[in-house]
């Protein structure tokens, strides 16, 4: 069983489509980020940058309203 797997998805493209999906960024910005990191960092740096770039970009949103 994958890592992917234990953690309830079918496979490492599951896992980064749902990140995506979790934190409002474009597919391709999380499939980027995964392969510049590498799959050693899924589920510890790619999460954390996910949440970054999420976040810078909810403050840029409410910085232009």
């Amino acid at each position: 069983m994958s890592i992917y797997e234990e953690h309830g998805y079918k496979n490492r493209r599951e896992y980064l489509e749902s990140l995506a999906d979790d934190y409002g960024l474009p597919y391709e910005t999380v499939f980027n980020l995964a392969y510049v990191l590498g799959r050693s960092e899924d589920f510890d740096a790619l999460v954390t940058e996910c949440e970054d770039i999420a976040y810078r970009m909810e403050v840029e949103s409410d910085e232009e309203e």
